[in-house]
C-alpha cells in the first residue's frame, strides 16, 4: 500500500493525547495512530452502510407498534416522555 503524505489541522488536546499515546508505546507514531484510527471510522462507515442496505431489503425501519411489541417481548420497560 502506497502511503501519502497530507496535512490536517487537529485540535491541540487531542494531538497532545495522540503523542502521549505515542510516547507511552501504545503507538508506533503519530501517523500509525490516525491512520489505524481512520481505518476504525471506515470500518464502522462501511458496517454503518451495510446495516442500511440490510434495513431497506428488509422492508425499512420498524414501526412504532413493533418496537412496542419487542419491548414488551423483552420486558423493556417504556421510556417517560418529560
Amino acid at each position: 500500500m502506497t502511503a501519502l503524505k497530507i496535512a490536517v489541522s487537529l485540535p491541540e488536546p487531542l494531538v497532545e493525547h495522540v503523542r502521549k499515546q505515542v510516547r507511552q508505546g501504545r503507538a508506533a507514531s503519530v501517523s500509525a495512530y490516525v491512520a489505524e484510527a481512520l481505518a476504525q471510522k471506515a470500518d464502522s462507515d462501511d458496517l454503518a452502510a451495510m446495516l442500511e442496505e440490510q434495513l431497506a431489503a428488509s422492508g425499512g425501519p420498524i414501526s412504532r407498534t413493533e418496537r412496542a411489541w419487542a419491548d414488551r417481548a423483552l420486558g423493556i420497560k417504556p421510556k417517560r416522555k418529560r
